[in-house]
């Protein structure tokens, strides 16, 4: 099972859309973590929405798709399910 999921940090007021195939929590976790890559700068961030997927592909596919739409306003009603 793997995932696509959208987090959010409340100090930045910004999403992060990302994949994985490990757990979501403990994937939060790892970006929680004090690091160099962009959401090290922050440990506040939590799930805002997720979808599972039966592959890798397939959730690195929604990812490409959700993040080629460049648009908070839209990301905003996906995870509002609108």
């Amino acid at each position: 099972m793997c995932f696509i999921y959208i987090l959010h940090s409340h100090s930045k007021n910004k999403y992060y859309i990302g994949t994985t195939c490990d757990s979501i929590e403990s994937r939060l976790a790892k970006h929680n973590m004090k690091h160099s890559g962009y959401t090290g700068q922050t440990n506040d961030w939590t799930v805002a929405y997720f979808e599972k997927f039966e592959t890798k592909k397939e959730a690195f596919d929604r990812e490409k798709q959700v993040k080629g739409w460049k648009s908070k306003q839209r990301t905003l009603k996906l995870i509002n399910g609108d």
